[in-house]
Parts: structure tokens; C-alpha cells; sequence
């Protein structure tokens, strides 16, 4: 994208107003401004004019700002920029586009490239339709202004005409005899001198009239004059005006492709200094760290401190940086935000409130799900503390549980007594489908704990009606009537009883499930403990035993000593285990590093054992912590050199199945056993001249043992027995008289 150049300044432009420059102790300039008391190293910039393109961006951002400032509200977001006027370049495939935000750039329909300054191939020919475009608006406001003036003198012209109307409207309502009116305005004689004596009164009335109504007609010339005046003043200062901006606008055509503000060549700012500017920009524009380069250049690129990077690349870096300490403030002040107003404490109850929905919840598996949640580890001095309000937590679970299965109980059986369909000798399966849509039916989880509850309140005889009403003077009422007293005693006696041992058995299988709950929750507890004492088990084993040799009678006494042995809650057997295991594993750890020293000091398979350095290999430090005599360590080493010489063993079979040529040729000399007659023409060998047949079995016999041995040699698994040659050839031998003839191939034909 085209950039505009920056401006070479030869001095610093002038301070703006306020400021004033001081020099600091150091001798190094800083400025002061006495109005805001604000001071700074950083010289401030004037308020740069700016230049029509960027004028023509910053217009709508300035206006809408101060918009919103004077409506004493935050400015809202601004909508999105769309394009609104396209203005062909003429002569070029560029268009001009002018966004709903006033922003103006440049598209070209071929090559779909857009770009927000005037490319220089299309330069001349903007400012020649720049041009043509003020010449028009010119054109136009010089039009506008005729009109206004033509309207501005036929409305004088109608004032006028209305004037002069009521002025003839107003002599002709007034009564003045026709002979004094001729009279008065006839040159005297001397034969009327008596008539004018005799009518001198009536002359002076009409001068009186005549003198009010010239007085008014003066007073309306001279409004009608001011008016004039003032008309012709205004279309005087309406034309200078218009002079006025036609000579400014043909000074503008002169001056297209100048510079237009009369600025230093030269601002001595540094780099630094620049990027803190180019960064106090991007923050006083409220960027968005999160929007890219793109997106947001528009939003500043018309402010003046845009251009004092040299650079596209050195503003980018800049507002790269400006973007990462930006999106890092931001962070830092939602995680402090996060941490003044939420409370730790609340926040892991918030979490065991949401969690943990079962009092089986083992605390090792939680802690393992939870550890790197903030909730979890945001509170709390270390994990025990934290585990004991789990524990807690669990023990505050299982009352409420307990309580709300009381409570659901309680209610099924006032829905039981409500419904009045629980009677003696009345069957679940039909009762419960009238209670199903009531809630405190589904308040008792388990159908049958429903069933079990029916079938106790049926026995409690909490359903039994009372006695029905007798009708007076009925036979079989009166008998009724008459029953002794004992027999209602003994029915209610009876009833008391039911109930009694209804509940009895209610809070006995109640009791059972409680403590079937409890041994549940025990034997989680006592999984949990025993997995946490092995793992401590295993740690006390690996402080306290470092010695292969001990033993359980031995390290008792010591172990005793340790807390972590005496609370352990592992049994005896398995504590004896755990021991064995440990010491084993030592032992195999210093056997190891016996073993790396035998192999240093005996390089060869045949080494014996008196070419040792037995004398230092004794009081090495596996020998010493394993107790090791010269006959142990000599037994020892025999056996390790068994198992060397049969992993030896292994390698050089192995090395004689991997190799083509052994296998190959050991093959081939054996098709004479199977009756194979093959041959081959010389041609294949790579021979031009006359075509032979060359006797595959007679190259086969030509390969005898020892070119196999050439073969050999050079690798490791072989020369690892070189000590025992007659036995490695015998090897080889026995692996060649194993192999079997190769089969027949398409590329080898049948005679």
C-alpha cells in the first residue's frame, strides 16, 4: 500500500501554546506547560494543519467525538464502513470511493487492489478531476447566488409595491373638495386677493393635512432607503466573499503538489521518541490490540503524528508492541478484577458445591480432576487443609441427604392419608397409578422403598376409618351400641400395637442401611488410606534403607523410630513385602554396576578371572555394599561371563542369518544333491562377445568357506570369537549344512 513520506525537518517546530523549554540539571532539555502543570522530555508537536486527504478522513471521527462530547455522553460505535460514492477516474481504470464515514479510497476494477492514499500513476489525473469539481461547485455557488440575489430584489420590489399601495389606498380615503385643491394650487391675481382673506382658515387646516401626510411619506422613503442600504451592503460583502474564495481557490490550483503548511524541514526527534508519540496515538485512539494493522489504520493514519516514523515497517513494529503491552494491561487488570472481587474461600465451597454430588466421591480422584482449576488451589495453606473440608463437606452431604430422604418419607405418607386409597387389603400396583403425577411421589427415588412404605403405613393402620354413623331406632345400631367398652379398648390397644411394630421395623431396616452406608464409606476411606500409607511406605523404605544387605530383624529398631512407620495402616505381611522388594531392587541396582565394571576391565570372552584387578574391584562401591569376598566376586564373574558367552552365542547366529552372501552361496552349492542342471549365458554377466553358458554349480564350488570368512571378518559379532577359531568355523559349517536348496525361479528355466 502507497504511504505518504514523512516531512524533513531542518529545526523544531515551534512549542505550542502554553509550553515553555527548560534545561534540567543534566543539562538536558525537558518543557513545561504552566496551565495543565504537565512536563515532559518528549518536545510537544503544534497542532499541524492537515492535509486535504487526511482532512477528509478525520472530518467524520472529529465530528462525531465532539458530537459526543457535547452531549455530555460517550460516543457510540461506529457503524460499518461502507462505500456511498463512486467516482471514475477519468482516463484509468481507478475508481475514487467515499465510505458512509467520509473516508476516501482509491479501487482499481482490474487489478481489485485498493489502497488509501492517491497511487502515483493516477496523481495527475485526481488533481485534474480535484480541479473540474471545484470549478463546478464554484460554478454552482456563483448560480445559487444569482438566484438569491434576484429573490432578494423581487421581494424589495414587492415591500416597494405594497408601500406605494397603501400610500394611494390612504389619499384616496381622504375627502378634499376639488375647488380648493385648484385653488391652492393656482398662481394668485390681484382680483382674488380678498378671496384668499376670505379663505384663509380653510388654507391653514390644508396645510396642516398636507404637512402630516408628506411627514409620513418621508418616513416610509427613508425605511424603504435603509432597506435599500442595507440590500446593497450585503450583496457587497456577498461578492467580496465570493472574490474572496475564488482568488483562494485559484491559489489552491497553483499551489497543487506544494507543500501547503509552512513547516520546518526537519523535526530532531529520535527513534524512540517517535515510537513513544506513534504509541501515545494509538492509545489516545483507544485501538483495539486485538484488531490487525488493516482494520485499524484508517482510524489513525490522519492524525499528523502518523507520518513522524520514517517507515511502514518501523509503524508496524510499533504498533505490534503497542499491541502486545496493551492486550498484557488488559489481562493483568481482569485477573486483578478477578481477584479483588471473588473470595477464595467461596469460590472452592462454589466448586464442591457443584462437584461433589455423592458422599462416595474418593478425594484422591477429585483432587486429581480439580488441581489445576484457580478454585481449587486458590484457596487453602496445602492439600490437607483442603482435604479436610472435603471430608467435612462429605459428613454435611450425607446429613442433608438423610434429612431430605426423612422429609420425602414424611410427605409420601400424608399423600398416602390425603389420597384415602390406602386401605387394608388394597394392592400397590393399583393404588400408585393415582399418586404418580403428584411430586411427593418422586421425591421417594426408589420404587421399592415406595412399595416398602406403602406396605409399613398399611400395617401402622393409619388408613383404618372410623366407626360409621347409626341411624336412631336401628336394631343393629342399638346392639352395636351396647358392646361392652373392654372390646373398643382392646381394638385400639391392638392398633397402637400395629403401629408400634411397624415403626420398630422402619427404624431397624432404616438402621441396617445406615450402617450398610457407613461400612461402604469405610471401606472407601480405608482403600484410600491404604493406597496413600503403601505410597508413604515405599518413601520411608527409600530415606531409611540404602543397604542391600539388611535385614527385617535388623532395620526394625530403626524404622521404629520414623511416624511414618508406626501410623502406617498396612498389615505386616504386606509391610514385609514392600521391604523384600526394596532391597532386591538395590541389589540389582549395584549388581548392574559390578557388571559395567567387569565389562571394562575384561574386554575378551576368554579373559580369565586372575587378569582382573581383583584388588580394586573389591573395594569398589557394589562390591563393598553387596559384601563381596574374592570368592563371591569370582563366582560372580563366571556367571556373568556365562551370560555374556551365551548372549555372544545368540549374535553370531543372528549375524549369519542377516548375511545375503553366506545364505546365497550356501544355497546354491546345493542344487547338484537336488539333480538341477543350471546354467546362465555370459551375455547376463555383462560379455558382448559370442554367447557361453557358465555353470552356476561350478561358480557355487568355486565359493569355498573362506571367502565366506572374507565376508565376515569385519563385523564385531564375529571377531568377539577369535580365540576360539576351530569352534566358529565348525559353527559356520553346521549353519551351511542346514540350509536347503534354493527353488526354482521364474528367470532360471527348466531343462
Amino acid at each position: 500500500m502507497a504511504t505518504i513520506p514523512p516531512p524533513v525537518f531542518s529545526v523544531p517546530p515551534p512549542l505550542p501554546p502554553g509550553w515553555t523549554e527548560h534545561l534540567g540539571p543534566t543539562g538536558q532539555p525537558y518543557y513545561f506547560n504552566a496551565q495543565t502543570g504537565e512536563s515532559t522530555y518528549v518536545r510537544p508537536l503544534p497542532a499541524f494543519p492537515i492535509i486535504p486527504q487526511a482532512a477528509a478522513l478525520a472530518v467524520p471521527a472529529t465530528a462525531a467525538v465532539a458530537g459526543a462530547a457535547a452531549a455530555g455522553t460517550a460516543p457510540k460505535k461506529p457503524k460499518k464502513e461502507k462505500p456511498v460514492v463512486k467516482t471514475p477516474i477519468p482516463g484509468t481504470e481507478w475508481l475514487r470511493v467515499i465510505t458512509n464515514e467520509g473516508n476516501t479510497f482509491y479501487t482499481h476494477t482490474g487489478r481489485k487492489q485498493s489502497v488509501w492514499t492517491v497511487p502515483d500513476e493516477i496523481k495527475e489525473a485526481v488533481e485534474q478531476l480535484e480541479r473540474e469539481e471545484a470549478l463546478k461547485k464554484a460554478k454552482e455557488a456563483e448560480e445559487a447566488a444569482k438566484r438569491a440575489e434576484e429573490e432578494r430584489a423581487k421581494e424589495v420590489e414587492r415591500i416597494q409595491r405594497e408601500v406605494h399601495e397603501k400610500v394611494s389606498k390612504r389619499k384616496a380615503e381622504e375627502i378634499m373638495p376639488v375647488d380648493e385643491i385648484v385653488v391652492s394650487k393656482k398662481a394668485k391675481v390681484a382680483g382674488e386677493a380678498e378671496e384668499d382673506e376670505d379663505m384663509g382658515e380653510e388654507d391653514d387646516d390644508d396645510d396642516d393635512d398636507e404637512s402630516e401626510e408628506e411627514e409620513w411619506q418621508r418616513e416610509a422613503a427613508a425605511q424603504l432607503a435603509k432597506e435599500a442600504e442595507e440590500e446593497k451592503r450585503r450583496q457587497e460583502e456577498e461578492k467580496n466573499r465570493q472574490e474572496e474564495e475564488a482568488r483562494k481557490l485559484k491559489e489552491a490550483e497553483k499551489q497543487k503538489g506544494m507543500p501547503q503548511i509552512n513547516m520546518p524541514e526537519r523535526v530532531d526527534l529520535s527513534i524512540d521518541e517517535a515510537k513513544a508519540l506513534f504509541k501515545t496515538l494509538l492509545r489516545e485512539k483507544n485501538i483495539n490490540p486485538l484488531h490487525p494493522w488493516d482494520t485499524s489504520l484508517p482510524l489513525f493514519v490522519s492524525d499528523p503524528r502518523y507520518v513522524l516514523l520514517p517507515s511502514v515497517s518501523a509503524r508496524r513494529e510499533a504498533f505490534d508492541e503497542y499491541c502486545r503491552e496493551r492486550a498484557r494491561e488488559l489481562r493483568e487488570s481482569k485477573v486483578k478484577v478477578e481477584k479483588e472481587t471473588l473470595d477464595p474461600r467461596q469460590e472452592f465451597e462454589r466448586l464442591l458445591k457443584e462437584e461433589v454430588k455423592s458422599t462416595r466421591t474418593s478425594w484422591t480422584e477429585w483432587r486429581r480432576q480439580w488441581k489445576k482449576d484457580r478454585r481449587f488451589y486458590g484457596w487453602g495453606r496445602d492439600d490437607r487443609e483442603r482435604e479436610k473440608r472435603f471430608r467435612e463437606y462429605l459428613k454435611e452431604l450425607g446429613e442433608q441427604k438423610r434429612l431430605a430422604a426423612l422429609k420425602a418419607e414424611k410427605d409420601f405418607f400424608a399423600l398416602l392419608k390425603e389420597s384415602g386409597l390406602a386401605k387394608p387389603g388394597a394392592i400397590w400396583k393399583d393404588i400408585k397409578k393415582h399418586l404418580v403425577s403428584d411430586p411427593r411421589y418422586d421425591a421417594v427415588g426408589s420404587s421399592s422403598l415406595r412399595e416398602e412404605l406403602f406396605n409399613t403405613y398399611i400395617k401402622a393402620g393409619a388408613s383404618d376409618a372410623p366407626p360409621e354413623s347409626s341411624a336412631p331406632g336401628n336394631a343393629s345400631d342399638s346392639l352395636s351400641a351396647q358392646a361392652p367398652a373392654e372390646d373398643e379398648e382392646e381394638r385400639e390397644r391392638r392398633r397402637r400395637e400395629r403401629k408400634e411394630r411397624a415403626v420398630r421395623e422402619r427404624e431397624e431396616k432404616v438402621r441396617a442401611e445406615r450402617s450398610k452406608l457407613e461400612a461402604d464409606i469405610d471401606r472407601s476411606k480405608m482403600g484410600l488410606t491404604k493406597e496413600e500409607g503403601e505410597l508413604e511406605f515405599r518413601t520411608m523404605l527409600t530415606d531409611a534403607i540404602r543397604d542391600p544387605q539388611v535385614s527385617w530383624e535388623a532395620v526394625q529398631p530403626q524404622l521404629q523410630k520414623d511416624p511414618r512407620f508406626v501410623n502406617s495402616p498396612l498389615p505386616l505381611n504386606q509391610q514385609l513385602h514392600l521391604f523384600h522388594a526394596h532391597v532386591n531392587s538395590l541389589r540389582v541396582k549395584h549388581l548392574a554396576t559390578l557388571h559395567a565394571l567387569f565389562a571394562s576391565n575384561a574386554p575378551a570372552l576368554n579373559t580369565p578371572f586372575t587378569a582382573l584387578p581383583v584388588a580394586s574391584l573389591l573395594s569398589s562401591l557394589p562390591a563393598t555394599k553387596l559384601g563381596y569376598t574374592v570368592e563371591d566376586l569370582e563366582r560372580e564373574y563366571d556367571k556373568w561371563q556365562r551370560e555374556r558367552w551365551t548372549d555372544a552365542r545368540a549374535a553370531f547366529d543372528q549375524m549369519l542369518s542377516e548375511n545375503s552372501f553366506v545364505e546365497f552361496w550356501g544355497r546354491l552349492g546345493k542344487m547338484d544333491a537336488k539333480g538341477v542342471n543350471v546354467s546362465i549365458k555370459n551375455e547376463d554377466l555383462g560379455d558382448d562377445e559370442e554367447e557361453e553358458q557358465v555353470d552356476m554349480k561350478a561358480l557355487a564350488k568355486n565359493v569355498d568357506l573362506k571367502e565366506m570368512i572374507k565376508v565376515l571378518k569385519n563385523d564385531r559379532r564375529y571377531l568377539v570369537f577369535d580365540h576360539v577359531p576351530e569352534q566358529r568355523e565348525q559353527w559356520l559349517r553346521d549353519y551351511l549344512s542346514q540350509l536347503s536348496a534354493p527353488t526354482l525361479s521364474v528367470h532360471v528355466p527348466e531343462k
